[in-house]
């Protein structure tokens, strides 16, 4: 599958779209522009990429509406260099818009299906994460902690501790809670024991699965 100038226009029209959406981070708008989100949907979808919806990519998840990706972005205030945690990797679609912005990526999927495919995928779009790992999301990377900041991009019902814990001073997590509909949710840590909460209004994501086993 190719990148045409054709797709960049529709881009260009997305940008635009996402901007009188409220969109104002340049950073995130700039790399929204630069990536060819047809590539990452079936070609049977390739000519919706660029509307403003969410698409089926296989293993019962979804490829977020673009002003989904967007906001959780702007919310991030993603730094070049930022060390941040992706808590479902996916398509890999908002993976791609954080390593474009200039932040180092850590990635869990606990689909297998997508982790091999995605793991494969980004480095051909010269997208390359510090880490993709397959594995259960609710225990973040401990090992690769603290974080600048946390992105989840599933439904959760509540806000995992382990996740809290592996936040930076400072850090930013975005979280969507909520069983059928979530209020997407963005907790900064204050200092070790203390999180300021603010919440931004409803969404719909695919349910944050733990892993049982």
């Amino acid at each position: 599958m190719k990148d045409t100038s054709k797709h960049q226009g529709l881009r260009n029209q997305l940008v635009k779209l996402l901007e009188e959406k409220g969109i104002t981070d340049k950073n995130v708008l700039e790399a929204i522009n630069k990536i060819p989100r047809h590539m990452f949907l079936d070609s049977g979808f390739e000519q919706y990429a660029y509307q403003d919806k969410a698409f089926p990519i296989g293993a019962g998840q979804t490829i977020s509406q673009p002003y989904t990706v967007a906001f959780q972005s702007q919310l991030l205030e993603v730094k070049k260099e930022h060390k941040i945690l992706e808590i479902g990797t996916g398509s890999g679609y908002q993976t791609a818009v954080l390593c474009r912005m200039g932040a180092k990526v850590f990635s869990v999927e606990r689909q297998l299906e997508l982790f091999k495919k995605t793991s494969r995928f980004l480095p051909t779009l010269g997208l390359n994460p510090k880490k993709f790992v397959f594995g259960d999301g609710y225990k973040g990377l401990p090992e690769d902690a603290p974080f600048d900041s946390i992105i989840v991009t599933a439904g959760a019902p509540f806000i995992p501790n382990p996740l809290m814990a592996q936040l930076k001073i400072g850090g930013r997590l975005v979280i969507p809670l909520g069983d059928k509909n979530q209020v997407m949710t963005l907790l900064v840590r204050a200092s070790e024991t203390k999180f300021v909460k603010q919440e931004f209004g409803e969404f719909r994501f695919v349910p944050l699965l733990e892993d049982k086993n």
